[in-house]
Order: C-alpha cells, then structure tokens, then sequence
C-alpha cells in the first residue's frame, strides 16, 4: 500500500457466512451457523498513518458455540518516515470460548527503522502497554480480573524475495510484573505471512500465528496457533 503514493486512503473489507442443516439422520440433526468479517483501512496523510484493524469469527453447531473470537485495534503512527518514529494504540478484544470477555489495552512505542528500502524494511520497537483482562474459569463459577503494566517490544520485517516472493513477518514479546503471584507474566506473539505470486492470474497466501503465554491467568492452553492458506484469482 505505501508503494501507491497517489492514494492515500485505502479500505478492505471481507465477509463470509455458513449455514446448513446437512445431518445423518431425522432424529440427530446437526445445524451449523458461521461468519468471518475482517475490515481493514490505512490512511496516510504526509507525515503519519491511521490504521484500523478488525476480525471477528463466529461458528456454532447447533446450540454449542465453538468459536467466538474478535478484536478491533487501532493505531496512530507519527513520523512514519523517519528513521525514529513514534506510534500510539488501543485494542478490544475477546475470546469466549477460551473465557476471555473483553480485553482492553492502550500503548505506545517509539519505532526504529533500521532498514528501509523498495524490497526490505525491518524495524525494531520499545514501548509499553496497560492491559485489563476479565476472565471465566474453566472449572469453577469464578470470575477473575486484572490489570497490569506490560513492557511491549517487537520487530517487523517485510521482504520482498523475488517478483513471485513476498514475506511479512511480525513477533511481539510482552512481559509484566505480577504482585498477585509475585512473578513476571510472559507472552510471546508471532506472525507470519507468506504471499507467493504464481502467474498474473494466481497467488498462493499462507498464515501461520502462534501465541506463548508462560503463565496464563486462568488454567488454559497456553499455547495457540492457527494455519491458513487460501488461492486468489484476480481479474
């Protein structure tokens, strides 16, 4: 998108929906419902950029839900240009099935760009956050929240390989002192994309997001992931 500079505005947006009632019998029927919407802008104005990030997922089988996960992120990037630069962000999020309802954050971080070039730019960023989560227990009636200062730290790299080969990869590292237990609360993030170009026709996208918590605040996997890989056609 910044390789565009005769526009400076830019909006995506996808939905998606499943519904069937295909079942093995009259007697054990399965119905199915789901969406997906992603809505994604940028606007970049001279110095700075605006950026909006949003998903959300919903599946359900019959009465159970299965998944119900969402967020919707903001950020304000000051300076993008320059070699240091500055950015501020909040965040909402949840996660229901994992009991997680919402997740609230604000930060800030100053940005160094070390490498920017039409093929590379990797950048390195320092900052902070403060995080509210409110959370369901697993096992018991008991609702647990907290609050905690996080240092946020993460580098990007943005490569293009060749014509055919682009990469996109982003890991976060967030740690937080922890009175309740008297420890530090770690977490680490990682995203990766990998767009393949095949012809002028097709391109081959793959997404693999991995997230390590070394102490969960409630008794849940604290390792999650998620592949995906989808084909474009474009016209």
């Amino acid at each position: 998108m910044e390789k565009d500079t005769a526009r400076y505005f830019q909006f995506k947006t996808t939905f998606g929906l499943n519904v069937f009632n295909r079942s093995a019998g009259v007697d054990d029927p399965v119905n199915l419902f789901g969406y997906n919407l992603d809505v994604n802008a940028i606007y970049f104005p001279k110095d700075h950029a605006y950026v909006f990030v949003s998903n959300f997922d919903y599946l359900r089988i019959n009465d159970a839900d299965f998944l119900n996960f969402g967020f919707v992120h903001g950020r304000v990037n000051f300076l993008r240009e320059r070699m240091v630069n500055y950015e501020v962000y909040g965040q909402y999020s949840f996660d229901n099935f994992r009991g997680l309802d919402p997740r609230l954050l604000v930060g800030g971080s100053l940005r160094v760009n070390m490498v920017k070039s039409d093929r590379v730019t990797f950048t390195v960023a320092f900052g902070g956050l403060q995080e509210w989560e409110t959370w369901q227990h697993p096992y018991r009636e008991e609702i647990v929240e907290v609050s905690l200062v996080k240092s946020s730290n993460y580098f990007s790299l943005r490569a293009t390989l060749n014509e055919y080969v682009d990469v996109n990869l982003v890991n976060y590292y967030q740690v937080g002192y922890d009175r309740s237990i008297s420890d530090f609360r770690q977490r680490i993030n990682s995203s990766t994309i990998i767009n393949t170009k095949i012809t002028d026709r097709f391109s081959l996208t793959n997404s693999f997001d991995i997230s390590y918590e070394n102490r969960p605040i409630v008794p849940v996997t604290n390792v999650i992931f998620a592949f995906k890989t989808g084909l474009s056609l474009d016209f």
